[in-house]
């Protein structure tokens, strides 16, 4: 029998999860996701790289099946099914761990009551890790849960990073600037020697450009700067969300829209982004594929806005020795890379046209100043290694 720990990435609409071995720095046994939560919910899963049926292991999922219904099955379907696992831990991406969680931690009564509290930092995002995390212990009181954090990797930033103008009892209040994304910074940190040499400790700056989008600005490996500041809001342009906005804007669409709280929320969350802009999809794939010039537009404001952030991160820096691209875009999208690379030719970034359409590890070439690389992230194998080391050791 193997000892598995159990990885759960829990959205407002999916659900992923992960089998992993308690041996460092091995593959998953098992990977899955749920994905449509609350219209249609649609299964994908694989086990030792084949493809599950979508009747395993879930069963016949329902079309109002709940976070709690789907970590129900899925625990039923571990305990019963897959005999030949034995389920040691889980461990959660939990999006918010305010100013007081900077590492993994094994959750308790105490924790758990903690993140509750964090909620109205992450309205959309944090109730759903935390339903998952109380689905789990219900079924499995004794089995040992771990929160990592999409905000711990920031917490190396110094304070005038942080601060909003605001007056200074917001900021006690804890409205200041998190970063997120932190998992996948993370573990792009933790290989960057493996791919950048003595590169890896110098001025890089990491790109995860995904439905969510955001810059890192590292140093020593630690975070210096982060395009997302208090919310998943903040920043890039993303596949549904607006990016950086005058606070202007939303009272406008307040005053004058007469729009409610919902509205705007619903608008800049789920409305704006690619889709909006394109009035098309979100799916960078389908926009780069299409000939309507709305859809030519919001690609080039998505590159537009990213090569304007990565010019003020780079001056946090002072300077840039290497640039990385990951996640789903970053990984993906020659297209994305070679418009972004090209509009920092004054860096000296000069691109290996033949290196970025085959998706080679490093895509700059001999001339160029600044190293250029795509590197693939994994949230899920971060999240198990540090739940290994916690319950595990």
């Amino acid at each position: 029998m193997t000892d598995v720990i159990l990885v759960v990435n829990s959205g407002s609409s999916s659900l992923k999860f992960a089998l992993y071995p308690v041996v460092h720095d091995e593959s998953p046994l098992v990977t899955g996701k749920v994905e449509g939560i609350g219209r249609k919910p649609v299964l994908t899963a694989c086990m030792g790289g084949e493809s599950l049926s979508v009747t395993n292991p879930f069963t016949n999922i329902p079309q109002d099946a709940t976070h709690e219904w789907l970590i129900s099955n899925l625990l039923e379907r571990l305990y019963s099914r897959y005999t030949v696992f034995n389920l040691v831990a889980a461990g959660h991406r939990v999006v918010h761990g305010g100013s007081e969680f900077t590492k993994p931690v094994l959750i308790d009564d105490e924790v758990l009551e903690k993140l509750i509290q964090l909620i109205p930092l992450a309205p959309l995002h944090q109730s759903h890790c935390l339903k998952a995390i109380e689905s789990i212990a219900k079924i499995s009181p004794e089995l040992p849960q771990v929160a990592c954090f999409d905000t711990s990797f920031h917490h190396t930033q110094n304070r005038l990073e942080r601060l909003f103008g605001l007056p200074r009892e917001y900021s006690e209040e804890g409205l200041i600037r998190y970063g997120f994304h932190g998992l996948s910074y993370e573990y792009i940190a933790g290989i960057l020697p493996k791919y950048l040499s003595k590169q890896a400790n110098g001025r890089v700056i990491v790109a995860h450009l995904g439905n969510g989008a955001s810059l890192c600005a590292m140093k020593d490996r630690r975070s210096i700067a982060s395009s997302m500041g208090f919310s998943t809001l903040d920043g890039l342009i993303m596949g549904t969300r607006c990016g950086s906005l005058d606070a202007g804007v939303v009272l406008h669409l307040l005053q004058q829209n007469k729009m409610s709280l919902n509205e705007v929320e619903h608008l800049l969350y789920k409305k704006s982004g690619l889709l909006g802009v394109s009035g098309i999809s979100n799916n960078m794939q389908v926009l780069e594929e299409s000939s309507d010039p709305k859809a030519k537009e919001a690609l080039e404001l998505f590159c537009y806005r990213i090569v304007r952030e990565i010019g003020a991160l780079t001056a946090v820096l002072g300077g840039l020795d290497a640039l990385v691209f990951t996640a789903g875009i970053g990984e993906n999208s020659v297209q994305v890379r070679r418009i972004v690379c090209d509009s920092l030719s004054w860096l000296g970034i000069s691109l290996n046209t033949d290196a970025n359409e085959a998706g080679l590890n490093t895509i700059s070439d001999m001339e160029s100043n600044v190293g250029v690389h795509v590197i693939p992230t994994d949230e899920q194998a971060i999240i198990a290694k540090f739940t290994c080391k916690i319950t595990c050791s």
